[in-house]
């Protein structure tokens, strides 16, 4: 039996390499995986629809379904989430000692309707009443989708030649929610700080009332491959599901991995059992809280005109892998 040939554009990540390597394969699929950077990833397949499958920005993929675009098939795939609260930073000379005094402020953003973004905006509101409106927002770079958004939301673009870090440094922004961490706190600057301090017990405690893991990305198949063979949803999404088990299999049998940190097998046992399990599960009903936020705070923060329904979000062949919605 010939196998179908996909390029699939991923980012390198522990829990994928074992399809990365060929050690899974998924069934009926010759697979030609190519590890990427996120950012080049999305803007080739948003702009471009360069591969055949990739991984893909969640908010920038709820915008398009409320737009009632149908490019991508998506599966129940989450290849990277983050809590945001660590993302945070501030200038030291900002006055910046709790999210409610971010009100005002200049705080600088790669893109607004990145999925960092998001959900950093969703958390700001829900948890501490900081509205969008009430920042003065200054974006890194162009943005990878088309916005629409309300009148009272403040964008300004960084001046060319500057970057988000060099600014935060030098106080020309008040504060940065960002990807990566700041070079200057990389490179111990007095001047910048994390804006939770207690960071790891303020983000366990918000997964504790909220049950909300933040997702970041998902994996879609162009809709034209997707819609002629409807079998490669499920093949990809059990491969990437194979993949996982195989990391987790080898991270519990290894006691001291060469050149690894010293008690990263103690913070995996810690992890899992904080989460009851899989710190990172696929399919739709282990995840349901944090989906349900994503497409709440996209309608909410003007990026959707209405509200998705979570059941829209991704093909059935690929859910039911996981026992449904």
């Amino acid at each position: 039996m010939t196998k179908l040939r996909l390029t699939l554009a991923c980012g390198d990540y522990v829990h994928t390499h074992a399809l990365a390597d060929g050690l899974v394969q998924p069934t009926g699929i010759e697979l030609n995986y190519l590890t990427l950077e996120a950012p080049d990833i999305f803007w080739r397949m948003l702009r471009h629809e360069e591969f055949d499958a990739s991984e893909l920005s969640l908010s920038n993929y709820i915008m398009e379904l409320a737009r009632g675009e149908r490019r991508f098939a998506v599966l129940p795939i989450f290849p990277y989430r983050a809590f945001r609260h660590a993302y945070i930073w501030v200038h030291t000379d900002a006055g910046i000692h709790e999210p409610r005094d971010l009100v005002g402020k200049r705080v600088g953003m790669h893109e607004y309707a990145m999925t960092l973004m998001l959900f950093a905006r969703g958390m700001l509101e829900h948890e501490y009443g900081v509205l969008p409106e009430d920042i003065r927002w200054v974006r890194g770079r162009v943005e990878r989708v088309p916005l629409n958004l309300p009148p009272n939301v403040r964008i300004e673009e960084l001046p060319p030649g500057q970057t988000l870090d060099r600014a935060l440094e030098e106080g020309v922004l008040d504060a940065l929610i960002s990807t990566r961490l700041p070079q200057g706190f990389k490179d111990g600057s007095p001047r910048i700080r994390r804006l939770f301090p207690n960071v790891r017990e303020v983000e366990q405690d918000y997964y504790r009332r909220t049950q909300i893991f933040p997702i970041m990305h998902v994996i879609a198949i162009r809709r034209e491959i997707y819609e002629r063979n409807r079998w490669v949803a499920e093949s990809l999404t059990r491969a990437f599901q194979a993949a996982k088990e195989h990391y987790y299999r080898k991270a519990r049998t290894v006691d001291a991995p060469v050149g690894m940190p010293p008690w990263l097998h103690l913070e995996f046992e810690e992890e899992w059992k904080f989460f009851g399990g899989d710190p990172n599960p696929y399919g739709v009903p282990a995840s349901l809280p944090t989906l349900e936020a994503a497409t709440l705070y996209s309608y909410e923060q003007g990026l959707s005109a209405r509200k998705v329904a979570v059941e829209e979000l991704f093909v059935p062949e690929a859910v039911d892998v996981f026992g449904g919605v």
